[in-house]
């Protein structure tokens, strides 16, 4: 298990934990929450033995694996599948050590090898890599390309896929979700509640903690807590700690108020002097209780559009798609101030091909295209932090949109979006994912747009944003189509949804669970209508390796047998000779005559010997004779 004993942990001289203690024990599955900046990430580079503590014990197992999603891929020319099977040290090892011991004609060692290779399941370590990269939407055509020829986001899932590859016994997960749509998040719930290994995950997805997570590790105020249940059970007892908390905290003020009154009223009068002192010691004594503080940095809306023109955008029997192919057709939607449509479908179905059809960033092939006047497009793309320039500021990036506007202004608007103080100064290339997705957000939300357009908005966001997204898209006058993996924003945020697949987009009749169970359906269905190639190869390699496996184990077996038979027989020819030479000594007369007493009996001890010794080998000799019959000859 994981034991924090006292433990305490800093970065850059600044305590982000202090005097944790608490266990972990095998085969739980722990979420780990709290603010940007309080630690998550640093606990895990602790757990790695990345990060020393400053105070106490951090204990796990030495014998334990340890997997991490890894933040760079440099642009190898490693096929992908290689590289998440790279991710198995292990499995490695013994596939080099078994290749130079084939190459050494070692059968023994071939053999031994073989055993732990079946062991350690490599023989079907390529079906399980498959697998999970075909959860995470790689197809079989992208096993054999290249790491180098993916893009950023699609090598981030190559990680995750080389972490979950790995047999560890402690799997440390940060984010998985990012750049995951819809259809991998929901299959990589299920990996994980099916994993034997102990997890440690930070998420700020609640619909996926609530699924994986039977308990939640929070680190607020510099304490690591361990409660059990998910994030909504967390949540709910978070809330009513606060609620006790502030209870206690305004009954104590009253107290305190009292007894100070009563101080300052008598503390010059000598009849209630000592009275006086006795309350001034009760109130050094006091442990002060704090005031409950739960409060989000961030507080922001949609401005109201100038103007919402009903319809905002008519398409009809349009088409879409790219030289090499079409993605979409007979695609028809009306778009009206008020409509919230989430869109739903498989990796790859189209989802961000439609988006970037109804923002205009894709040529409309065939049908017609109806704009209000007025539409103003707020479209959130995948690769809208690639727009930001890395040598401004947040300030500098809305003063270009607005010059005229007085700068305090837009700092109280970036105040809204947490960019307060220096940070609304500062280059933006140095911050984090989540920090330029909310900039990004938060110059998209000045321009007021009446039709939003959000491709995976909630990638890198915390859940103090994600929630005051949410709250915000509710009340939003525009119309509205986002494509998000985020469960929780689709269900408060879209009130219609639309399913793309088949190269066509439909209303979905059903919910989200529908559509998780209609993801099965097509996952099973798959499967029975395409045999999957990779895993009947890896069957038959599979045979193949069990049967020379088998082979070298029975030469193995065998050979000490054939060694030690050779070896007998050459004693009890040796040992026939010398006993022979003292029989023929002892039939000549003149033996007797020629040796005396003490030397005859001595011969004749050695003879005796020699003949228990012959009997002793040639038993050993028809028992190993049997040992060998009784197994079967090598193919």
């Amino acid at each position: 298990m994981i034991a924090l004993r006292q433990l305490t942990f800093a970065r850059a001289a600044r305590p982000l934990v202090v005097d944790a203690n608490l266990q972990i024990h095998p085969g739980w599955k722990v979420g780990l929450v709290g603010a940007n900046g309080c630690g998550k990430s640093s606990l895990f580079a602790l757990l790695a033995g990345e990060l020393h503590a400053e105070a106490g014990d951090c204990e796990l197992p030495s014998s334990w694996q340890i997997a991490r999603v890894t933040q760079d891929t440099p642009a190898l020319p490693n096929p992908a599948l290689e590289f998440v099977l790279d991710g198995d040290q292990e499995l490695r090892l013994v596939e080099q050590a078994l290749a130079a011991a084939e190459q050494a004609g070692d059968g023994e060692a071939i053999g031994r090898l073989h055993a732990r290779y079946g062991d350690i399941e490599g023989y079907s370590a390529k079906a399980r890599a498959a697998e999970v990269l075909h959860g995470l939407g790689f197809t079989d055509a992208d096993f054999s390309r290249p790491v180098a020829d993916f893009s950023g986001g699609w090598r981030v899932r190559l990680n995750l896929a080389r972490a979950l590859s790995c047999r560890a016994d402690l799997l440390l997960l940060d984010e998985p979700t990012n750049h995951l749509d819809l259809d991998a998040v929901l299959w990589l719930e299920q990996w994980l509640k099916n994993t034997p290994a102990t997890l440690l995950l930070i998420s700020h997805d609640r619909d996926f903690l609530d699924a994986v997570v039977g308990r939640i590790m929070a680190i607020d105020q510099q304490k690591l807590t361990l409660t059990t249940g998910g994030y909504s059970d967390y949540e709910r007892a978070k809330a009513a700690r606060l609620a006790t908390q502030q209870s206690a905290y305004e009954a104590q003020q009253r107290e305190i108020a009292h007894l100070t009154r009563f101080v300052e009223r008598f503390k010059a009068k000598a009849t209630k002097a000592r009275q006086a002192q006795s309350r001034v010691k009760m109130l050094e004594r006091m442990e002060i209780v704090a005031a409950a503080h739960v409060d989000s940095p961030f507080h922001f809306s949609f401005r109201q559009p100038d103007t919402l023109p009903d319809p905002l955008l008519v398409i009809e029997n349009a088409a879409a798609g790219y030289v090499d192919r079409k993605i979409l057709e007979r695609i028809s939607l009306t778009l009206r101030p008020g409509c919230r449509i989430g869109l739903l479908g498989r990796n790859g179905a189209g989802k961000s091909t439609l988006v970037k059809l109804l923002a205009g960033g894709l040529a409309q092939q065939g049908g017609e295209r109806k704009e209000a006047k007025a539409l103003n497009i707020g479209y959130f793309a995948q690769h809208q932090l690639e727009q930001l320039r890395p040598d401004e500021s947040p300030l500098q990036h809305l003063q270009r949109l607005e010059p005229l506007t007085p700068e305090q202004e837009l700092r109280d608007y970036l105040g809204g979006f947490d960019f307060r103080g220096d940070m609304a100064t500062r280059a933006v290339e140095p911050f984090s994912g989540g920090e330029k997705s909310r900039l990004a957000l938060a110059l998209l939300i000045r321009t007021k747009p009446n039709l939003l357009l959000l491709d995976e908005p909630t990638n890198h966001l915390d859940l103090e944003m994600r929630e005051a997204l949410t709250f915000a898209l509710q009340d939003f006058e525009g119309g509205m189509v986002v494509v998000s993996h985020d469960r929780h924003l689709l269900r408060t945020c879209a009130d219609e949804l639309l399913l793309v697949a088949d190269g066509q987009a439909v209303e979905f009749d059903g919910d989200l669970d529908d559509y998780a169970r209609w993801l099965a359906g097509q996952r099973a269905a798959d499967k029975t209508a395409e045999p999957d190639i990779l895993n009947d190869k890896s069957e038959r390699l599979q045979q193949r390796a069990d049967a020379k496996a088998s082979r070298q184990a029975l030469i193995a077996q065998r050979r000490p047998l054939l060694k030690e038979i050779e070896q007998l027989d050459q004693k009890i020819a040796r040992w026939h000779e010398d006993k022979a030479t003292l029989e023929a000594q002892f039939a000549d007369p003149d033996f007797y005559v020629t040796v005396d007493r003490i030397k005859s009996e001595e011969m004749h001890k050695q003879a005796a010997q020699l003949a228990e010794r012959i009997e002793v080998a040639e038993l050993r000799w028809l028992e190993a004779h049997e040992q060998l019959d009784a197994l079967p000859l090598p193919d």
